[in-house]
């Protein structure tokens, strides 16, 4: 099971609506006028119409199955003093004394140019669970990076940005 934010719950929802109801009557019609051109063996718009129904088909199937075994979080219920799941966590890489600020996601909202990395992940995961002031370790491919807490905002007072 994956847990969501209520945000990405309904922008994910929302593909799904659109994807039915609008994008795949679409690509419906542009299969059957393709097909009704003839020769299906020696028809280039025929072939990309079947291409692009199969992706759509795909994409709908996929973000089914994730909202399926998905629940939204409910924020309130996460711990404050910690790092969980949508909290926003400063930290200092001391190998570097580099300060970094990300928000911790499910691995359906990782976007790290808005600043969000995966639980999953390994700087994510080794965050998990700790408090102001602690080091985590996080193996990464390059080593393990000591990672010293600066802050822990809760999610409800990052969500509207």
């Amino acid at each position: 099971m994956e847990y969501l934010s209520k945000q990405r719950y309904d922008e994910l929802s929302g593909e799904l609506k659109h994807l039915i109801g609008e994008v795949y009557p679409k690509v419906k019609a542009d299969l059957a006028e393709a097909s009704a051109q003839g020769d299906r063996s020696d028809n280039a718009g025929y072939r990309e119409a079947r291409r692009i129904q199969a992706k759509t088909i795909s994409r709908i199937r996929f973000l089914q199955k994730i909202l399926e075994n998905s629940r939204v979080i409910d924020p309130g219920a996460l711990p404050k003093d910690r790092v969980s799941l949508l909290s926003r966590v400063e930290f200092t890489n001391l190998a570097t004394n580099t300060r970094m600020c990300f928000q911790i996601v499910s691995p359906h909202e990782m976007n790290l140019e808005a600043g969000k990395i995966s639980l999953k992940s390994p700087i994510g995961a080794a965050l998990m669970g700790k408090k102001v002031g602690e080091i985590a370790e996080a193996q990464v491919p390059s080593g393990t990076l000591r990672l010293r807490i600066e802050s822990i905002t809760a999610e409800n007072a990052v969500e509207d940005n």
